[in-house]
């Protein structure tokens, strides 16, 4: 494969000890967590403006962020 499918140098590259895939494997994060460091690690690397990428990051979290509130909350039919 192609550095640009494999270790693209916006996610840190092949050499980077702190690739995001390898940092979001090291931590056994899930979807969205993986995803906001993902979001987060290229920021400003893959584009110019960081700005889109920090806000798909934010909505990731604020995603893992409803899911754990709504784990917590009683079921519907007990409130």
């Amino acid at each position: 494969m192609t550095d640009a499918v494999d270790h693209p140098a916006h996610y840190g590259g092949g050499d980077n000890l702190y690739e995001a895939i390898r940092v979001i494997e090291a931590w056994n994060l899930d979807f969205c967590l993986g995803n906001a460091v993902k979001y987060i690690s290229r920021a400003g690397k893959k584009t110019a403006d960081p700005e889109q990428d920090l806000e798909k990051a934010v909505w990731y979290l604020q995603r893992r962020l409803k899911q754990i509130r709504d784990a917590k909350a009683p079921p519907k039919h007990l409130k």
